[in-house]
């Protein structure tokens, strides 16, 4: 027996059979990663207060040039424009942020909060009709991969930071080794960012997603699976990785300002 087909008439905004909170999710993103952004972009445009001895925040690191005793290439270059402010954190900081911005995890993330897009599942779209990423901006999360190469580089010099946080110099120049409250924030720093990179599914496709049988290449079977381990999680190491970035950043902020005291634990 041959059935009509019922037309289904999209719902309006916010229209939904749900009878649970379903607002509450993409209003809590709203709030962490919207103050997130505002937070980081306020702490990059400072230029100030981002190192503290042998500390430097993550937001500024590596630091290219700058006037801290960490800029690699000296002082702020002859050629940047005078009409623009300048702080370390502009030449370096827009690679992971583009990193985080186009992951897989957070579009689900913020395409509802953000993009109402949908708002959340089964409830309707200020749209009729659906574009997906075939379109501006949307499309911009298509170059997800290109950020990873950029964002790998960044463990390996955030991993240098925190081995450069267990080296202290004293006032009258001597060297020793301690560790310190800032040394376990830029080294839990650092793990949390590498979780949340290595956990990624364009870093799996990278080590081993893109091979028909990976069983036969133990080496990238292993890494693949390290990185499947790590991607059950990714939600979780997105989430503590972006209030560890922020805190690191706020702890030698603090520091610098002389509000917090970095106590010595050995």
């Amino acid at each position: 027996m041959s059935h009509a087909p019922l037309p289904l008439a999209p719902r309006k905004f916010g229209e939904t059979m749900r009878t649970d909170a379903w607002w509450l999710q993409p209003a809590i993103t709203v709030l962490v990663f919207g103050s997130f952004i505002a937070y980081s972009t306020w702490a990059a445009l400072q230029g100030t207060h981002y190192h503290f001895g042998n500390y430097l925040s993550p937001f500024y690191s590596p630091e290219l040039f700058g006037d801290s005793p960490h800029a690699w290439f000296g002082p702020k270059p002859a050629w940047w424009p005078g009409l623009v402010p300048f702080s370390p954190a502009i030449l370096i900081l827009w690679m992971p942020g583009g990193f985080r911005f186009t992951c897989y995890y957070y579009r689900g993330a913020y395409y509802k909060a953000f993009w109402a897009d949908p708002p959340n599942c089964a409830v309707g779209e200020p749209r009729t009709s659906y574009r997906g990423e075939n379109s501006f901006p949307l499309i911009v999360q298509n170059i997800h991969r290109y950020f990873l190469y950029l964002a790998i580089p960044f463990l390996f010099v955030l991993l240098h930071d925190a081995w450069k946080g267990l080296w202290f110099t004293d006032a009258s120049g001597h060297v020793s080794f301690g560790i310190g409250v800032g040394t376990l924030v830029l080294a839990l720093n650092v793990t949390l960012l590498s979780g949340y990179t290595l956990g990624c599914h364009a870093f799996r496709h990278l080590v081993g997603g893109m091979m028909d049988r990976i069983s036969e290449r133990p080496a990238r079977k292993f890494a693949y699976d390290c990185a499947s381990c790590l991607n059950r999680g990714h939600m979780q190491w997105a989430w503590f990785s972006l209030f560890g970035v922020a805190f690191a950043d706020i702890y030698v902020r603090l520091c610098s300002m002389g509000i917090w005291t970095d106590w010595r634990l050995l």
